[in-house]
């Protein structure tokens, strides 16, 4: 015995092209085939051709730091003890020290993840530019360009995943906010700390406001989104967005049409794939002057949250709520009940 969905699969690889049940296939899945892309983005084995090398080369060197990224937040486990026994004995100089002692490799590790952000941010302004270049348009970009499309989408697959785990993590902040109030205390009593050299008070500044966002991933990659679009202004405003917009259809086609995911050989390419796909509306949403919710706009976000829907709810609670949450254009009157409802 097999699952059904494993039947399906082989039965729809293995259907000759020509054969009337083929036929009907592609009437059902091409009922929006005016309006959407439908081609495989092969996620998995996209190599560079020798024209995508230059860039993907750039973006390479990013995103082989991504998962040591990940790994390290995965296992952030914070000072919360010894910040605690401090705060409660603020006399026992030993336990100041402890705390201090154990915040500081935290915050220094934290100083890392916002330098990678900046770092990302290069990289995804490096992609747009190679993906909305003319004289292609973004879907010949998209299906010529499978290997930077792929960083692409690995950018976003990284940026959803460090944001779930920071979302899910107090002790950043709470590390953060107790080694900024040390640094504050020990300044009005003219001592000076190590740690002061590695995050002087500028870097501190911009590490608060960063990690005062619910998704600062997403933030930083939104704010590069917009200001890639206003720096070029001979670059309609429409080729970046229908290049998110395509990247997203063909996401949800890939996800709900079987004879593409039978193609996926690894079991974590439909959450990669989820993750790819929320991640462009969300950068839409905030670069599309009406957004990814309103009628006109070219992302299908009934047929995009219904896949997500179809999927168990512990693998996709999270991005269910970057949709409710960081987008910008949800609670527009231009949004349809309908779409309100399905996200609630």
């Amino acid at each position: 015995w097999e699952p059904p969905i494993l039947v399906l699969c082989a039965f729809y690889c293995f259907l000759p092209s020509r054969s009337p049940a083929m036929g009907n296939l592609i009437k059902v899945l091409g009922k929006d085939l005016e309006n959407c892309p439908h081609f495989f983005l092969d996620f998995e084995n996209a190599q560079p051709t020798e024209a995508e090398t230059a860039v993907w080369n750039q973006v390479s060197a990013v995103l082989e730091e991504a998962h040591g990224i990940l790994a390290e937040l995965q296992s952030y486990n914070g000072a919360g003890q010894e910040i605690r026994e401090a705060i409660q004995n603020p006399g026992d100089l030993a336990l100041q020290e402890k705390a201090w002692n154990a915040v500081c490799p935290l915050v220094a590790k934290l100083k890392r993840f916002y330098e990678f952000s900046l770092r990302l941010e290069n990289a995804l302004r490096s992609l747009l530019e190679a993906l909305t270049s003319p004289p292609y348009a973004p879907m010949q970009h998209l299906e010529r360009e499978q290997a930077l499309a792929k960083q692409f989408a690995e950018i976003l697959h990284f940026t959803l995943s460090f944001d779930e785990l920071k979302m899910t993590n107090p002790a950043i902040q709470n590390d953060f906010s107790y080694y900024r109030r040390t640094i504050s205390r020990n300044r009005l009593n003219n001592q000076q700390l190590d740690a002061e050299n590695e995050v002087n008070n500028e870097m501190a500044n911009r590490m608060s406001l960063f990690y005062a966002e619910a998704t600062p991933m997403l933030k930083t990659l939104s704010n590069a989104t917009t200001k890639f679009v206003s720096e070029n202004k001979t670059l309609p405003i429409e080729d970046t967005t229908d290049c998110l917009s395509t990247m997203a259809c063909v996401c949800r086609v890939m996800l709900e049409t079987p004879e593409y995911r039978c193609r996926f050989t690894n079991t974590d390419t439909m959450l990669f794939c989820m993750r790819v796909m929320v991640g462009v509306i969300i950068l839409y949403d905030h670069v599309h002057p009406v957004g990814a919710f309103a009628k006109t706009s070219k992302i299908d976000m009934k047929g995009c949250i219904k896949v997500l829907k179809e999927q168990p709810s512990n693998s996709v609670e999270g991005l269910l709520n970057a949709l409710r949450y960081t987008t910008r254009h949800l609670n527009d009157d231009s949004t349809s009940k309908q779409i309100r409802a399905l996200l609630q």
